[in-house]
């Protein structure tokens, strides 16, 4: 029977086991390592069209920011009118509320396709011989904590590659906080004080600021460590294509980034 996600493991499973045969003789027991991160990064290069718009489109919402806060502080009780306002002002604005999201939702499919390929013994009815390759020893199918246990050497190789996961979500969320403008103090402290003043005068309290509050900006802090969760149930090969993945988002963002600002600085400054 036809199996749309068969015949893209299928796929997948020629491109990564030629690729091994390349990196065979210069890295050894490292090549089908070395092959994963290549089909990722070729991957990746893919998707830098829509990454870039995606980009650019996270700059804008940074940049609306206070645009959007004063919009939800004017209709905060006509949902509706509130809705179109804002569908107006990323409309004139070149974008959309899920322009950053559409990257992530694309990384899903070759995801699922590497967490396929090395949970398959058989690949388009033949032994899957990507399964027979390791990292330090520990196969490339094997999920963590499904062997010697946290203590043993394949423990070890997988709270290594957790470890550079957290570590590169800690970066990316880092970098998202310097690329979102920040308010001067003395326009923050009017915007509080204008909130407060106008919560007297309704008698209920403004919308809560986008980055959020309480649970919910603890949440938003900690999305971006759903990542390292979604490594520990899949297998190492799939963890190597995640830190790949997120290794080349940082640096895509970071390098926009610098761009972005060395554009706008060299800009002439606009008379009042």
């Amino acid at each position: 029977m036809f199996s749309f996600p068969g015949v893209l493991v299928d796929a997948a499973y020629h491109v990564v086991s030629g690729l091994t045969g390349i990196f065979t003789p210069v890295l050894g027991g490292l090549a089908a390592v070395a092959a994963i991160i290549a089909f990722t990064m070729a991957v990746r290069l893919l998707l830098v069209p829509l990454s870039l718009r995606a980009l650019r489109g996270q700059l804008i919402q940074a940049r609306l920011a206070p645009q959007l806060q004063a919009l939800r502080q004017r209709y905060g009780r006509q949902p509706e009118r509130l809705q179109r306002e804002m569908s107006a002002l990323y409309k004139r604005e070149g974008t959309s509320l899920f322009a950053g999201f559409t990257p992530l939702l694309l990384q899903w499919p070759f995801l699922s396709v590497m967490y396929l390929l090395f949970r398959s013994p058989q690949v388009g009815g033949t032994p899957n011989t990507l399964l027979s390759h390791d990292l330090f020893g520990v196969p490339l199918g094997m999920h963590w904590l499904s062997g010697a246990g946290p203590g043993s050497l394949q423990g070890v190789v997988f709270l290594g590659a957790f470890a550079l996961l957290a570590g590169l979500c800690w970066l990316s969320a880092r970098l998202a906080r310097l690329m979102a403008p920040q308010a001067s103090e003395p326009q923050a402290s009017k915007a509080q004080g204008r909130n407060a003043q106008a919560s007297n005068v309704r008698g209920a309290g403004t919308p809560a600021a986008p980055g959020g509050t309480g649970g919910s900006g603890l949440l938003i802090r900690a999305l971006p460590y759903l990542t390292v969760v979604i490594a520990a149930f899949a297998p190492l090969a799939a963890g190597i294509y995640l830190v790949t993945s997120l290794a080349w988002s940082l640096a895509e963002r970071r390098l926009y980034w610098r761009s972005a600002r060395t554009a706008g600085a060299g800009r002439p400054a606009r008379r009042r």
